[in-house]
């Protein structure tokens, strides 16, 4: 999507601290972090969010989860914990409409999730 602000972090035309790559998923420090480590993940392949998924990025979707547990172990908060949301549609304030991950951690968080 040409007018996608991750699919041009992805592409390289707009800078971020990537902390991670593979084959299906990018993932770059929040430029806003709500926690010492925050980390978004998103796939490679422009997904608008977690709705409208078919069931045929059921492998995709392991492959992030997989890259959020290697990241955690990246940053050293895997024995601590972490956590891991994302936000679908306008009351979960997703602001930017390609499926992505945040991956928080370093610090207690608080048992409210909102």
């Amino acid at each position: 999507m040409n007018d996608c602000l991750f699919c041009k972090i992805i592409a390289g035309a707009i800078p971020s601290e990537r902390v991670y790559e593979d084959s299906y998923a990018y993932a770059f420090r929040d430029i806003s972090p709500q926690a010492p480590v925050h980390v978004l993940i998103v796939p490679k392949a422009h997904l608008s969010g977690l709705d409208g998924l078919t069931g045929a990025e059921d492998r995709l979707l392991a492959d992030l989860l997989r890259a959020a547990h290697t990241i955690a172990v990246q940053e050293g908060i895997d024995g601590s914990g972490y956590r891991l949301i994302s936000n679908c549609g306008p009351d979960a304030c997703q602001s930017v409409h390609h499926l992505h991950f945040h991956l928080l951690g370093g610090k207690q968080l608080s048992e409210k999730m909102d």
